[in-house]
């Protein structure tokens, strides 16, 4: 598996940032180091551009005929390697090398299954993973996300929802005609499920980082009603937030303000939660508080829970945040490196060598969703997430977008990033 050609770009016409995007895929392809030419095309796009995805797709397609298949969507914002694009009209793409019997781009008109979707292509193929894009106004969205990612033998899907003030947009396209059931479809499709599921000759390292603090200890759900958490530890719930929070809500401007940036970080009874520095783990899914209730001393989450549960009062930190998307690159670094390293080797994987991808790195492109309450200004700058990550990982290809809630496991996320890195051969 070689590097995967990238590109990326903004202008007020499409077509121009597509012509840019375009000159930066063919320079790549013609450097040794790079697929020539990948079969796989990931696109992503602003929602300044949804109105034109229809166009975009086969512009791209007509300028790439080799990339047969496409996947994607749109955010509010989209990343490239060390750029983020927020409220621009801007699109990114990859293309990955990976050959088409090791993944299936699938949609509502073409469902992932288990097995038996590569007999069109003389094999059959069982997918293991998968990257997915999916509509937020998709009922049971969480459910349906839980149900694919059963699909899949490891049972472990990424990505995200999709993100747009207009249009929203997702692609998932086969050219070749072997994407069953797909007809005439265009490529381009609103509302459900969508992405590309790779089978287990795909190498990839997948992490999760939260961007959230907790502001007290960690508590036990000993009684609720759906949404509603009734009881944490035997006590009123609505009695330990307000110690927690150390507010009182007969005062209640002050009670409100501090409410409204207080988040729940929620977790199963044998999941741990907190990390011993201090951050969530990536067992926790992080809700809003949508309520209290005085009458029952209560107090209601953005997700149903069960009694025995964990819950955790937390904030958005973005230290925190910074801190954790440092730990997750720097264990995806330590996986993929060699264990035993010449003097020559290290020096040309040190923190001064990152310019030039090495093969070495063992990192042929990656693919990263944060929540679009993340990005640049909560990390402190413009593009500073992204700077993060490539400080960390080095020069690698990378797209990915800013999404209404991130994918991971077979869960929801929010407040979260998930980076996942296609790896080379050791």
């Amino acid at each position: 598996m070689k590097l995967f050609p990238y590109g990326h770009a903004t202008h007020p016409k499409w077509e121009m940032a597509a012509g840019l995007v375009l000159a930066q895929l063919r320079a790549h392809m013609a450097l040794p180091e790079y697929a020539e030419a990948p079969k796989l095309g990931l696109l992503y796009i602003t929602d300044h551009y949804a109105a034109h995805a229809q166009d975009i797709l086969l512009h791209l397609s007509d300028e790439l005929p080799e990339v047969t298949d496409w996947a994607g969507t749109v955010g509010v914002g989209i990343t490239a390697n060390n750029v983020e694009y927020f409220d621009e009209p801007a699109l990114s793409v990859m293309l990955c090398d990976i050959s088409p019997e090791h993944y299936r781009v699938f949609s509502g008109v073409a469902p992932l299954t288990q097995a038996g979707m590569g007999a069109a292509r003389g094999s059959q193929f069982v997918p293991h993973t998968a990257l997915l894009h999916a509509d937020a106004q998709t009922p049971d969205v969480p459910e349906l996300i839980a149900e694919l990612a059963q699909r899949t033998a490891s049972g472990y899907v990424f990505g995200g929802l999709s993100a747009s003030r207009t249009d929203v947009v997702q692609f998932a396209f086969n050219g070749d005609g072997a994407m069953a059931g797909q007809g005439g479809a265009t490529g381009v499709f609103h509302g459900g499920l969508s992405g590309v599921a790779f089978d287990a000759q795909v190498p990839m390292v997948s992490r999760v980082t939260q961007g959230c603090l907790p502001v007290a200890k960690t508590h036990t759900i000993t009684s609720a009603d759906k949404h509603v958490v009734l009881t944490l530890d035997g006590e009123p719930a609505l009695q330990v937030l307000e110690r927690d929070l150390q507010i009182d809500m007969k005062d209640m401007r002050p009670a409100v303000a501090k409410l409204r940036a207080t988040l729940v970080g929620l977790s199963a009874a044998q999941d741990s939660a907190v990390k011993r520095t201090g951050e969530f783990d990536d067992a926790v899914l992080v809700r809003h508080i949508i309520g209290v209730d005085p009458a029952r001393e209560a107090v209601a989450v953005a997700q149903p829970v069960d009694v025995g549960m964990r819950l955790t009062f937390c904030q958005r930190n973005a230290a925190a945040a910074r801190a954790d998307l440092t730990r997750i690159c720097a264990e995806i670094r330590e996986a993929l490196e060699p264990e035993e390293m010449t003097a020559d080797l290290a020096g040309a994987l040190s923190d001064d060598a990152q310019i030039t991808p090495h093969p070495a790195r063992r990192m042929a492109g990656a693919i990263y969703v944060s929540c679009a309450g993340r990005g640049g200004p909560h990390f402190g700058g413009e593009s500073a997430e992204m700077h993060i990550v490539r400080r960390a990982l080095g020069d690698v290809p990378l797209v990915g977008f800013f999404a209404g809630g991130e994918i991971a496991h077979q869960e929801l996320h929010g407040y979260t990033g998930v980076l996942t890195v296609f790896t080379t051969e050791a």
